[in-house]
């Protein structure tokens, strides 16, 4: 056990024949007392400031880890949005794709039917065409007849007198 400034100033020596001066020896012993609760004190507040330090040492410490942690949080956080990110990317570029694909073969179809469509049109049209020349020309050839002269060379008595012995 360490001494004590009380230890040292309670402590008696014996006494013998042509010692030291006990005066002088008192003296030296106050100031040992002195000088020992001074380093003793220092000691104490030294001891202070280590827990002191130890527990800030602590506490960065647990800074020190929370923020560890908190990069590989976010490391990982963003490697998995990163990932998310490249997957949504991914999907929607098929989607995309598929639309392309899918207009693609709407504006196909649409241009299949309208040539098919334009084609019936024209086959139509010949039929049409075919039939009012037919048309115009049974017309002609009516006008083309005999029958045009024989009205025109007839009186109109004569077609009076002709439709009264028909009735």
């Amino acid at each position: 056990m360490p001494l004590t400034p009380l230890d040292i100033h309670n402590k008696e020596f014996t006494r013998k024949w042509k010692g030291y001066d006990e005066d002088e020896v008192n003296e030296f012993l106050d100031q040992v007392i002195k000088d020992y609760e001074m380093v003793i004190r220092e000691k104490k507040d030294l001891e202070e400031q280590v827990d002191q330090l130890k527990q800030k040492l602590g506490h960065f410490t647990n800074i020190e880890e929370t923020l560890n942690k908190s990069i590989l949080i976010a490391q990982e956080t963003a490697e998995e949005l990163k990932g998310n990110a490249s997957k949504e990317s991914k999907l929607i570029i098929k989607e995309a794709e598929k639309n392309a694909d899918r207009i693609i073969n709407e504006a196909l179809t649409k241009s299949r039917r309208i040539s098919m469509d334009v084609e019936e049109m024209k086959k139509q049209a010949k039929v049409f065409r075919t039939r009012l020349k037919m048309l115009v020309e049974a017309q002609l050839d009516m006008i083309k007849t005999d029958d045009w002269d024989q009205l025109f060379d007839t009186e109109l008595g004569e077609e009076l007198e002709l439709e009264e012995s028909e009735t």
